[in-house]
């Protein structure tokens, strides 16, 4: 049962690395809000971490790297730097994780060793979960307080991008995952501490056998005497 639900945590480290990698790469972070006077269901924003994106009436859909890292606010700033630390976070778990599987030729088949793996795998998933979360938690935090704002102009204001969501599902992906290898590790410490602690009953009872006295029996002087006739 623990086999399969450490694959099941690798299917979804996998999911997670898509995840982490389409959020940072889609521009829908923040797309244009259609209020007031600016209701034109023809004309699209998109903004990203790496470029924006315009597209109105027939026009195909133009994008754009932005310039400079300068021009972006610090919610996008930040946000770029956490979703391409949390990319590497997910390879490195899933790497990890991989050699700490029951089913795996890795380490040796070192039971110690698998351990440690697996549980330096949860860990980074769960590291890979802040880091995903807090950037897109921020940016929609943003996004939703500049939306109701009143001293930001209607033509400023931002909804909530796919991306956004996509993230907030990953995260929580991440979340899973890093319970699923952290509870498989506890199960087998649980399962290896069982024999030791047979083991050391076993030589406490030995102790006790080498510290008790034996003593010799003997044989009784009329038994020596029938022995003698």
């Amino acid at each position: 049962m623990r086999a399969k639900l450490e694959v099941f945590a690798l299917v979804l480290g996998f999911i997670g690395l898509f995840g982490t990698i389409a959020v940072t790469a889609l521009p829908m972070w923040r797309v244009s809000a259609f209020i007031g006077a600016n209701l034109i269901v023809m004309e699209e924003l998109w903004e990203g971490l790496w470029m924006n994106c315009y597209r109105q009436a027939n026009i195909r859909m133009q994008c754009k790297v932005y310039d400079s890292l300068l021009i972006l606010p610090p919610e996008l700033q930040v946000a770029r730097g956490l979703m391409c630390v949390s990319i590497v976070l997910v390879f490195i778990s899933l790497a990890v994780t991989g050699c700490g599987t029951q089913k795996s030729s890795c380490c040796d088949d070192n039971r110690k060793s698998k351990n440690i793996a697996l549980a330096l795998g949860g860990g980074l998933y769960l590291l890979s979960f802040l880091t995903t979360l807090i950037p897109v938690s921020w940016v929609g935090h943003t996004v939703i307080s500049n939306f109701y704002s009143p001293t930001v102009l209607e033509s400023q204001k931002r909804e909530l991008g796919e991306a956004l969501f996509i993230g907030w599902a990953t995260s929580g992906i991440l979340l899973i995952t890093g319970f699923i290898l952290l509870f498989s590790y506890s199960k087998r410490r649980s399962k290896e501490e069982e024999p030791n602690f047979d083991t050391y009953l076993m030589e406490e009872r030995d102790v006790q056998k080498e510290g008790s006295v034996y003593l010799e029996r003997t044989t009784s002087s009329f038994h020596k005497h029938q022995e003698y006739v």
